[in-house]
């Protein structure tokens, strides 16, 4: 059973989120809260695997809860629900250690997924925000643009062979486990290249590392991730 807490200021938002979540028998919503200091509070308290917070919430924001939680609770996932237009605070979250990004607007099995995802250890970046995200930070002209795809493709062609593999699927958004079934390695040597390509590419998380994956094209066709 995953364990789940939802944080956002809106009480019709957060009762969509557990109804979407209760459709799933393998998770539960342990705790729910209205801001950010309350979220916080209640991950001390309940430990629950993933902790869903919105990002702008009144005295704390989501994304300061999420740099709080991931110091006090380093065993707890976040996953951030955004809406479009919040591109700005999005980046501030990949900083603070945020490993899942989902637009409300998006169908609620992607959420279940981002959950379960985030739950296994894997980084998910809902595909719009995933490309809000990369648009956002070539946002500087054609040639900034085309400055930050060749940084990113520079940095990745510095990563081993097997790195850059593990790198396209953990962009995917897929966990370590599946990363291994589909290499057909051990997981644990899946979570040593994760390892070493979050040092190479200098990024605090495989968030992050997912859009520099994003941003250098080396995406994989989508497929099925297996279980």
């Amino acid at each position: 059973m995953i364990r789940v807490l939802v944080a956002d200021d809106e009480p019709m938002i957060r009762a969509g989120v557990r109804a979407v979540l209760a459709a799933d028998p393998g998770l539960d919503v342990v705790a729910e809260a209205g801001d950010g200091d309350e979220a916080v509070d209640l991950v001390r308290r309940h430990r629950p695997d993933v902790a869903v917070l919105d990002i702008r919430m009144p005295r704390v924001s989501g994304i300061e809860a999420a740099a709080r939680i991931r110091a006090d609770a380093p065993d707890t996932g976040v996953v951030m629900l955004t809406t479009f237009g919040e591109d700005d605070y999005i980046l501030r979250a990949l900083s603070g250690g945020a490993a899942g990004f989902l637009v409300k607007s998006g169908p609620p099995e992607e959420l279940i997924a981002g959950v379960r995802a985030v739950a296994g250890g894997a980084a998910w970046l809902s595909p719009p925000v995933a490309a809000r995200v990369v648009a956002h930070l070539t946002a500087t002209g054609a040639a900034g643009a085309a400055g930050r795809r060749a940084g990113a493709r520079e940095r990745v062609a510095a990563l081993t062979a097997r790195e850059r593999d593990v790198l396209s699927h953990l962009g995917a958004g897929l966990s370590n486990g599946q990363i291994a079934r589909r290499l057909h390695v051990v997981e644990g040597t899946v979570k040593a290249h994760v390892s070493s390509i979050l040092a190479r590419l200098g990024v605090d998380n495989r968030a992050a590392a997912a859009v520099v994956a994003h941003e250098a094209g080396v995406i994989p066709t989508p497929g099925p991730a297996g279980p």
